[in-house]
């Protein structure tokens, strides 16, 4: 049966336009409880013999819940609880909640993902017997409130007639909903009145969310402006006269933020300033911006502002600190950018942040909270955010633990991540190979038998979950063959299990200094999958014929199994490189590895391949505290670009095969060409050192022009110039073919038209899809509906793993921070540095012997000194000393712990001597105090 469907959709070019569509209607759809006769599909998310006796006194006998879509958007926090089981959750109210609150459509999924938590999404929408079509002059929300009650009576009815004697109750804080429902016979009530029947209920009824106006908020001296109707909105969208993108707050100013135009082609971004401005957005709220008249326009104030320094002022929010603001940006027309205010929110990027109380009375019903990302503003517990209040509303979760304490620290950096690290559940596990696990004829099959091949791997030290091992051995005809073997975690994990479900949500594998969260169960990561010394395990395996020049004669790829001969640390296998005297054969095929190795990168860099600098270390931990107790940069040697070589091979030899077999599903990895503007720091820096930088002309322009920005008189001006050019470049993103045209596919850091990542997939999920993939290429009989997955498919899981991506860097980032102010906290030390930038109150040095860069802070209340800043001639001048960009200094190195919340690295001038603002040196430094900085082929690859 089909229905014709109208809606009204924004196009590309913010246009409106009114599309029908034909929308078909199925009576098969399954209500999801196991044994029903009814159901002609079969679906078995609950079990009716789990249904046990109700939780709460509010409701008398065993039942399912029904969620309303407003329930879903405020009460996350409380749902997620472990008493919330045997839940439906209706088709319409997952795509409201998706277009309405990525984070809490991104929530809803894991609870929907969680077997163990019994949660069935019910396709109402394509149900003949739930669907509903909306009446004349009926509103999208009221419609929807029908859909879901309806939905409700289905199932009261359905279970009657399948005998279940199993309630079904719908939970909704809408007063107007509840009413309507009972009206038609069914069982309805608020969350509140559900949940304070419950034994124990307190700490649930603490997590909800407050819906009142806290009394006695008295309006500042200026109010926010109003946002303006949706309606108005939506027009001003379609007309061109607003603009819609995401808007996310400066690091480095909380009180500036730039707004990125969404489906720009070319990036387009509104520069936002003031409180006043900023309207009540968050960071990374979808919201709408008016341009401001083009002699209103600023720029980036040359100021470092951070909340952390900042006192409350209550609900005080005056003009007076915006005009400030802007007396501090140098108004030269050449440095102004278009400049606008946000006017409305399309979609909230709230969720739970992690934060600090402040101190304030015990009777107080209103406590002011700060959280630990510093872009997030004050948050007030118990209130709304008026038009008046400048602190959004907010209400208590639960407890974490002592500010400070290592586990709460890393309980913090991991929910702020939005990393998923709660222990694996019953029916992951239940997925997991029976052990011990060996390989047997009949697993064999379809499998290359490799054992007798000399591979390795090559990993760093510790390092359990090994993917990745390579071979190679001399042709007859001189030539070489090379293969890369990547642990086959396909044969493990099915898809569609719990388990592959699990794995698809959390997206990657995230490394903290002191631990790990694994994307798979660890019988797996370090197991199974794992391609250990001298044990027998699965691979994917990419083989090649190389030439002496390192070209590709052929290339083919296969299941195989394998064993590994040695399990090399990088430094191990580099040593075996360097002994001239070791002739066995794993030692020549690893001389073998680094000379085609050698070739491959320098053929790289003629095709323009970038070569960025980035500063990374390492920690030695003590083996019973954890505490880092030494620190240092991680040194680069010939066998990490051996390795880094032939995974980029490979994952560039699977993506140009997955292109020609699936042209519109192939998963693959593009980093979009930067645009000029995005260089300008790195093109003024270059400039006032007399080097030309250039940025128009494709990659190999802009890697020249950096081979030739070189001062023999400071080594590490160069090495900074590629720090700051990888700060210009735009984030590689997963993709699906069918979505983009072909012309962005381009991969811009490695100068290469198609890449994807196939090498880790006990670490990745991107390429455990990117394997399934290739195993259909090789294996027609896999391309089924089953094995493929559809564009659309391909493209939500492109859009989770980007950002698990995306906040696993993040937290491996906030990881090091967190073990550096460790390390420091009782200590104190002079170091070496150099100067990154310069700000109108700011410092910002670089110390290559941490891998961490830090501010020192003028013009502070407690100095007189007076320091001039010129942002055209980027110099700071005091007296008879000037500073400018890559000036090396000397700098003190403690920990600032008058904030609480946020400790942070205090750097203190030593050398040049200011006086009056210089401390004394500590002891003299040598002369070589700067270890070498790590100079990664791309450092945005992978």
């Amino acid at each position: 049966m089909a229905v014709l469907k109208e809606f009204y959709r924004v196009t590309r070019n913010n246009g409106i336009v009114r599309v029908v569509r034909e929308h078909y209607l199925r009576d098969d759809i399954a209500c999801g409880l196991c044994g029903c006769q009814l159901c002609l599909g079969t679906c078995d998310s609950i079990d009716s013999t789990d249904v046990g006796p109700s939780p709460s006194s509010a409701v008398a006998s065993g039942h399912l819940i029904v969620l309303d879509t407003n329930l879903i958007l405020q009460e996350m926090d409380v749902l997620e609880d472990d008493v919330f089981k045997n839940v439906i959750v209706c088709q319409t109210s997952v795509e409201e909640v998706r277009k309405r609150s990525s984070p809490s459509y991104r929530r809803l999924r894991q609870l929907m993902a969680n077997r163990d938590r019994r949660f069935h999404l019910f396709y109402n929408e394509f149900n003949m017997h739930t669907y509903v079509k909306r009446q004349k002059h009926e509103l999208p929300n009221d419609r929807a409130a029908r859909a879901i009650r309806l939905a409700v009576q289905w199932y009261a009815n359905h279970l009657k007639q399948n005998g279940f004697a199993v309630d079904v109750v719908l939970l909704s804080n809408d007063a107007e909903m509840v009413k309507a429902a009972v009206e038609m016979g069914l069982l309805a009530m608020s969350l509140s009145d559900y949940v304070g029947g419950m034994k124990n209920c307190v700490e649930l009824l603490d997590r909800m969310a407050v819906q009142r106006i806290c009394i006695g908020t008295r309006p500042g001296n200026v109010k926010f402006a109003e946002y303006l109707p949706m309606s108005e909105l939506r027009s001003g969208i379609g007309d061109g006269t607003l603009k819609q993108g995401t808007f996310m707050v400066s690091r480095e100013n909380y009180l500036e933020a730039n707004v990125y135009i969404t489906n720009s082609k070319n990036e387009e971004k509104i520069f936002v300033q003031g409180l006043l401005n900023c309207n009540r957005a968050v960071n990374n709220d979808l919201v709408v911006v008016e341009l401001l008249p083009e002699d209103e326009w600023s720029c980036p104030a040359s100021v470092l502002k951070l909340q952390e320094f900042e006192k409350d002022e209550g609900d005080e929010v005056s003009e007076e600190k915006d005009r400030r603001l802007r007396l501090d940006v140098a108004r030269s027309k050449g440095e102004l950018v278009p400049t606008g205010r946000v006017v409305g929110i399309i979609q909230r990027n709230w969720r739970p942040f992690c934060a600090m109380l402040q101190p304030g009375l015990v009777t107080s019903t209103r406590h002011l909270a700060v959280p630990a990302d510093k872009r997030i503003p004050w948050i007030r517990i118990e209130t709304r955010q008026a038009e008046h209040s400048r602190y959004p509303l907010g209400h208590f979760v639960r407890l974490l633990g002592q500010v400070g304490d290592r586990d709460t620290e890393n309980e913090v950096l991991l929910l702020e991540h939005e990393v998923r690290h709660h222990a694996f559940g019953e029916s992951i596990l239940a997925c997991l190979p029976k052990v011990p696990w060996t390989v047997t004829a009949s697993n064999l099959h379809e499998r290359e038998d490799l054992r007798n091949l000399v591979v390795c791997s090559i990993d760093p030290p510790g390092c359990t979950d090994i993917d990745d091992a390579l071979h190679c051995r001399p042709l007859p005809n001189g030539h070489f063959e090379v293969g890369v073997h990547i642990a086959d975690v396909s044969h493990f994990v099915p898809a569609g299990t719990a388990l592959d479900k699990e794995a698809a949500e959390r997206g990657t594998t995230v490394y903290l200094v002191d631990r790990r969260i694994d994307m798979l169960p660890e019988l797996l990561s370090s197991d199974l999958c794992s391609l250990k010394e001298s044990q027998d395990r699965f691979a994917f395996s990419v083989i090649w014929e190389l030439d002496k020049h390192a070209n590709t004669v052929s290339v083919r790829f296969c299941k195989s199994v394998i064993r590994s001969r040695a399990a090399f640390t990088y430094f191990e296998a580099q040593a075996r490189i360097d002994d001239c005297k070791a002739t066995d054969q794993l030692s020549v095929s690893l001389r073998n590895l680094n000379k085609l190795a050698k070739l491959l990168k320098r053929k790289r860099k003629e095709n323009g391949a970038l070569t960025l600098a980035s500063l990374e270390i390492r920690f030695n931990l003590d083996s019973e505290s954890h505490d880092p107790i030494d620190v240092m940069a991680k040194q680069m040697l010939d066998t990490n670009s051996l390795v880094e070589e032939f995974m980029l091979l490979a994952n560039t030899a699977v993506a140009e095969r997955l292109l020609t077999e699936f042209p519109d599903v192939a998963l693959l990895r593009r980093h979009p060409l930067p645009p000029a503007a995005r260089f300008e720091p790195l093109v003024k820096a270059a400039a006032k050192r007399g080097f030309t930088i250039v940025v128009d002309q494709g990659g190999k322009a802009l890697a020249d022009s950096l081979d030739r920005a070189v001062l023999e008189d400071q080594p590490y001006f160069n090495t900074m110039l590629r720090i700051m050019a990888t700060r210009c470049m735009t984030t590689a993103v997963y993709f699906c073919t069918g979505t983009l045209e072909r012309s962005n596919y381009f991969h811009f850091g490695l100068a290469t038209p198609v890449y994807t990542h196939f090498t880790s997939p006990i670490r990745r999920y991107a390429d455990l899809t990117v394997h399934r993939l290739l195993a259909a290429v090789i294996n027609p009989e896999l391309r089924t509906a089953a094995g493929v997955p559809d564009k659309l498919q391909v493209e939500e899981l492109c859009e989770n793993l980007n950002h698990r991506h995306r906040m696993a860097q993040y937290a491996g980032r906030a990881s090091v921070l967190l073990n550096t102010h460790l390390f420091f906290k009782a200590r104190v030390e002079d170091a070496a540095g150099y100067v990154l930038f310069l700000r109108r109150n700011a410092i910002q040095v670089l110390i290559p012997k941490y891998g961490l860069e830090a501010p020192i802070l003028i013009g502070q209340r407690d100095t007189q000194v007076a320091f001039d800043f010129d942002d055209a001639k980027g110099t700071l001048t005091v007296g008879n000393i000037i500073l400018q960009m890559f000036d090396s200094v000397t700098v003190r190195l403690s920990i600032d712990d008058t904030d609480a919340q946020h400790n942070r690295l205090r750097l203190q001038l030593v050398h040049p001597n200011v006086p009056g603002f210089s401390v004394s040196p500590l002891l003299d430094l040598p002369e070589d105090d700067l270890p070498s900085i790590r100079s990664p082929t791309a450092a945005m690859a992978n």
